[in-house]
C-alpha cells in the first residue's frame, strides 16, 4: 500500500508539471524533470492558424463521419435490394450476386480454356517485351540469360498442350504460335542479335495467329458470363428492376469493357450510369469489399443530393464541375484560348460510360491490316 501510495503521489506530481506547463503558467523548463527538457518547449499560434485549422479540421471530420455513415447505408441498401459486382481478374473476370438476407453468390469461373488462350498470346507479346529494348543495343548481349529461359518455358508449355482442355481445332493455332515463338528465339539467340527486320517479319507472321485467338477468349467469357446473368435474372425474377450492378476498369479496359457490356445487355440502356455503373480504378483488380462501399456510396449521394439540391443524380458528379466549367470559359476569354470543353451533358444521363463519338481510323483489331 505504501509503494502505491508513493507512486500515486509521483504521477500526481507529474500531472501537475504538464497542466502548469500546458496552461501556460508560470513554470520554467527547469522546473521540469531532466527528461523532459529535450522535449517541451513553448507552443504559439496565431488566431489566423487556429481558425483555420479549426475549419479545415471540419473536412477531415466529414470523412471521418462518411466512412460511418457509409456502413449503415451500405447495410441498409443490401437488406432492400439484389447487386451485381462484376470485377475484373486475369481468369476471365468474376462476378458476385447479393440477395438481401441471402449468402453472397460467387458465379462459376470463366472455362480454363480462356486462360490457355490468353496466356498462348500474351507470351509473344512478352517476347516482344523482352527484345525491343536492345534493337538498337547490338553490342549489349544481357537479353540472352532472360532469353534462353524463356525459350524453355515456351518448349514446356509446347510440350504439354496437346494434354489441355482446348478443343481439338483450336490446337494448331495455338501450336503454331508457340513454334514461332521459340524459332524466333533462337534465330536471335545463334545469331547473338536481336534484328529490327528480324522482329518485324516475327510480329507480321504472329498477327492473324493472335487475332484468332483473342476472338477464341473473347467468345468463350462471354458466352460464360452471358449465361450466369441471364441465370441470375430469371432466378430474382421481379426483383431485376431493382438490382444494382457495377463492373470495375482501369483506362485500358474502360473502352468496351466486357463485363460491363455484358451487364448492359440485360440491364438496358436506360439502367446505364442508374442502376449499372462502371466505375473506375487505378488496379486491374479491386477487392468486393471495395466495390460494395464505392456503389453504396454512389447510391447513398444521390439522396443527399437530392435533399440539398433537388437533383437525384447531381452528386454522381463533381458538384464544382459546373462552376468550374464556367470559370475555365472565362479563363479562356480572357487569354484569349480557344475554349476545349465536351457538350454538358443533363445529370442522369444514359449515354454509354465511354467513348462513343464516331470517327475515322481503325476500330476493332479486324480493321487493322
Amino acid at each position: 500500500m505504501r509503494n502505491f501510495a508513493i507512486m500515486l503521489g509521483g504521477v500526481c506530481a507529474l500531472l501537475s508539471s504538464l497542466i502548469a506547463v500546458g496552461s501556460g503558467l508560470s513554470a520554467h523548463a527547469a522546473d521540469l524533470p531532466s527528461y523532459f527538457k529535450e522535449i517541451v518547449g513553448t507552443e504559439t499560434a496565431s488566431p489566423a492558424e487556429i481558425g483555420t485549422k479549426n475549419i479545415l479540421q471540419l473536412n477531415t471530420t466529414m470523412f471521418e463521419l462518411y466512412g460511418d455513415a457509409g456502413q449503415v447505408f451500405k447495410k441498409n441498401i443490401l437488406a432492400q435490394h439484389p447487386l451485381i459486382l462484376g470485377l475484373f481478374s486475369g481468369v476471365g473476370g468474376r462476378f458476385i450476386l447479393y440477395r438481401p438476407g441471402m449468402a453472397p453468390i460467387d458465379a462459376p469461373p470463366v472455362p480454363i480454356v480462356y486462360q490457355l488462350l490468353k496466356s498462348v498470346a500474351h507470351s509473344t507479346m512478352a517476347l516482344g517485351e523482352v527484345v525491343v529494348p536492345y534493337l538498337n543495343s547490338p553490342n549489349d548481349l544481357t537479353w540472352r540469360g532472360s532469353l534462353a529461359a524463356y525459350r524453355d518455358r515456351m518448349q514446356s508449355a509446347l510440350d504439354g498442350l496437346d494434354a489441355t482442355a482446348m478443343q481439338d481445332d483450336w490446337r494448331p493455332n495455338n501450336r503454331n504460335i508457340l513454334q514461332n515463338n521459340i524459332a524466333f528465339m533462337d534465330e536471335c539467340l545463334k545469331n547473338n542479335v536481336i534484328s529490327a527486320d528480324a522482329l518485324q517479319e516475327f510480329a507480321k507472321k504472329q498477327s492473324p495467329l493472335l487475332k484468332k485467338n483473342i476472338a477464341w477468349a473473347a467468345q468463350t467469357q462471354v458466352a460464360h458470363w452471358m449465361d450466369v446473368i441471364a441465370g441470375w435474372k430469371q432466378m430474382l425474377g421481379d426483383d431485376w428492376d431493382k438490382t444494382y450492378a457495377a463492373s470495375n476498369t482501369i483506362y485500358v479496359a474502360r473502352q468496351n469493357n466486357v463485363l460491363f457490356s455484358v451487364l448492359a445487355q440485360f440491364f438496358g440502356p436506360d439502367a446505364i450510369n442508374d442502376r449499372l455503373i462502371l466505375i473506375e480504378t487505378v488496379s486491374f483488380t479491386t477487392t468486393p469489399d471495395e466495390m460494395l462501399d464505392s456503389l453504396t456510396r454512389i447510391i447513398a449521394d444521390r439522396a443527399v443530393g437530392a435533399a440539398f439540391f433537388g437533383s437525384y443524380h447531381l452528386m454522381d458528379y463533381e458538384l464544382m464541375g459546373g462552376d468550374a466549367r464556367q470559370a475555365i470559359i472565362n479563363e479562356d476569354t480572357k487569354r484569349k484560348i480557344t475554349i476545349t470543353l465536351p457538350p454538358q451533358v443533363p445529370f442522369g444521363s444514359h449515354q454509354w460510360p465511354t467513348l462513343i463519338t464516331p470517327g475515322p481510323g481503325a476500330k476493332s483489331l479486324a480493321d487493322l491490316p
